[in-house]
């Protein structure tokens, strides 16, 4: 196959390639997770108006925050508590004996309680709260956030037996204190996602360059995306099943890639993510038209379309400011697909990355938490949309292009993790 270099726009950024393992060395999370409960969880924990969280861990099905406050190896039940104070915040731990003597050698919290196998660490927990002068304490339930509602309904009934029932009355969700929390990334963090973004989109352009149209599959596009990832000894980004996304027909949302082959007047789309570390989370999109015998160049409609994207995409860009809402950001990208000629579509402008693909933060969109402020450090993954009736279609399918970037904001605004794709990539076939 002869991929024309004058044909396609290649924009590799950064050096790493797919025999490269930038992240094989010992994951940062330790250090930063304390740095982050050290200066980011007492702003979150006075924003959000608790004096105390509590988190329930225990074996095998997990609290979606433990990794966060260092109790994911609980075996028996655990329960972590953190105390807002003047100068910081303090941590404990009640936790069964068989796991105690590591979180006292490692030093994960301020206070280390053994709990005896006949004790329970929540009757030992509430004990310690009825000693305390508490205001409101914070629990992972009364949330619709899958990350802030990790207490089972039977631990829930055992704190509550467990609390006086003042206390009770003081039991509030930690939903408030997770968003504010989970939401910002400290510089570190924006830095390992920002090198992980690079490889992100680099092997997505390297996987166009393999394209054979009449003979590559999207599942083939998959396939070779796939054995980046085990190269690198990296992980998936979200599902494995649907990472990569690749569709080269009608849409198909988030599905898996099929055995569908390529063919001339294809516009092709790649969503994919990788996870570094077993943390965090890239989320990219990438563009590619497939040009039919005698084409130097995408037809007028489909570079419309593609312009139209973009401009959307950089609309956003420029309204993603600290303090502006997410509700603001997707309006800006709307004006410019409604003045384009864009068929609506059912998505978001954007959401929050990081932790997970779809993380905590304000939603770019029109959810509840749409109407919530960017604020430094948060990071987002993006689109600018262009959609229109899939040719040939008796179903009215259609065809979106959905530029998708990364961006952390700063005092400045927005600011991309990697470079954006400028130009639609042009595959051609053998002469």
């Amino acid at each position: 196959m002869l991929l024309n270099s004058l044909l396609m726009t290649f924009a590799l950024s950064g050096t790493a390639n797919a025999s490269d393992q930038p992240f094989s060395g010992a994951s940062p999370w330790p250090e930063i997770r304390q740095q982050r409960i050290e200066t980011l969880l007492p702003d979150a924990m006075q924003r959000a108006g608790v004096s105390h969280w509590l988190i329930v861990c225990r074996e095998n099905d997990n609290d979606p925050i433990a990794a966060h406050v260092g109790c994911e190896n609980a075996g028996g039940t655990a329960v972590v508590i953190f105390s807002a104070k003047e100068n910081g915040v303090t941590s404990l731990i009640f936790s069964p004996v068989s796991e105690s003597t590591a979180l006292k050698e490692l030093g994960t919290y301020d206070t280390v309680t053994d709990v005896a196998r006949s004790d329970s660490a929540i009757n030992q927990a509430a004990e310690w709260l009825a000693s305390q002068s508490t205001s409101a304490i914070a629990v992972n339930s009364f949330s619709q956030n899958p990350q802030a509602d990790g207490l089972s309904h039977s631990q829930f009934m055992a704190l509550n037996n467990a609390l006086s029932p003042g206390q009770q009355q003081q039991l509030t969700a930690a939903e408030p204190l997770i968003y504010e929390w989970l939401s910002r990334k400290l510089p570190e963090e924006v830095a390992i996602m920002a090198e992980a973004a690079t490889i992100t989109s680099n092997w997505q352009y390297q996987a166009y360059q393999m394209v054979e149209p009449g003979k590559t599959t999207d599942k083939d596009i998959a396939d070779f995306l796939k054995a980046r990832i085990a190269e690198a000894g990296v992980q998936d980004g979200w599902a494995p099943s649907q990472n990569p996304a690749v569709n080269s027909g009608p849409d198909r949302g988030h599905s898996h890639p099929t055995n569908r082959v390529i063919q001339p007047g294809d516009v092709i789309q790649i969503d994919f993510g990788i996870r570094v570390y077993d943390r965090w989370v890239t989320d990219i999109q990438r563009f590619a038209y497939v040009l039919q015998p005698g084409e130097t160049a995408a037809p007028a409609h489909i570079q419309h379309a593609w312009d139209s994207a973009i401009a959307g995409n950089r609309a956003a860009f420029d309204a993603m400011k600290a303090g502006a809402t997410g509700r603001e950001v997707h309006q800006a990208q709307l004006a410019v697909m409604d003045d384009a000629g864009s068929l609506p579509v059912m998505w978001s402008t954007g959401h929050p990355v990081g932790y997970v693909a779809h993380d905590t933060g304000p939603n770019l969109g029109v959810r509840a938490t749409s109407e919530r402020k960017l604020d430094t450090g948060m990071t987002f993954a993006f689109d600018g949309f262009y959609s229109w009736y899939y040719p040939g279609s008796d179903e009215q399918q259609t065809k979106t292009i959905s530029v998708e970037e990364m961006v952390v904001i700063d005092e400045q605004g927005a600011r991309f993790l990697t470079a954006p794709q400028q130009s639609l990539i042009l595959i051609g076939s053998d002469e």
